[in-house]
């Protein structure tokens, strides 16, 4: 486990930056102690740093999981979200999408939101902003990338995609041999 490099922090935090914005630095400094962010087999881990003192007592090969997984680096150094990243990004968002109660299934199986499921959408969602996804009772689904603006979303064909999906809750039954 180890400190990220100057570039694995531009690449999360460019990503984190998609969906929370500038509230990057509310993940960082809480009020109840600081976080931070550690490499571990190439996965990206979110502990507070009372937890980090306390795993840099176990053997390397020993340590499963530090923390929360953000994500992980591919082959090509390219970061990808994880789900369980979710119940951080969700009270952070920045833009949101509600999909309608027929069309949460869909989503949950891993399609994308099309025009027709859609609730609402915030305010001045710019097109490919990324977005977090939720039922109409404010439970958050998951998150993807906005595939039309809000303007757009008003004049759009029924079947058109409004949001490209990315992760969902339904992966902690779908992967759950992969997720950490």
């Amino acid at each position: 486990m180890r400190p990220l490099t100057e570039a694995e922090t531009r690449a999360v935090f460019e990503k984190l930056g998609k969906y929370i914005g500038e509230n990057i630095q509310l993940l960082v400094e809480r009020p109840d102690g600081t976080y931070c962010f550690r490499l571990h087999r190439d996965r990206v881990y979110y502990l507070s740093e009372k937890l980090l003192k306390l795993a840099a007592s176990v053997p390397r090969e020993s340590l499963v999981a530090p923390g929360t997984c953000f994500g992980k680096f591919t082959k090509s150094q390219k970061f990808r979200l994880s789900v369980t990243a979710l119940d951080f990004l969700a009270p952070y968002a920045k833009y949101k999408v509600w999909v309608k109660p027929g069309s949460e299934q869909s989503f949950l199986y891993g399609n994308h939101v099309l025009k027709s499921g859609l609730g609402r959408i915030t305010e001045n969602t710019a097109q490919y902003q990324g977005v977090v996804v939720y039922s109409m009772a404010d439970v958050p689904l998951g998150f993807g990338v906005a595939a039309k603006s809000t303007q757009e979303c008003r004049k759009v064909d029924p079947l058109a995609i409004v949001v490209f999906h990315q992760a969902d809750v339904g992966e902690y039954v779908r992967n759950e041999d992969t997720l950490t």
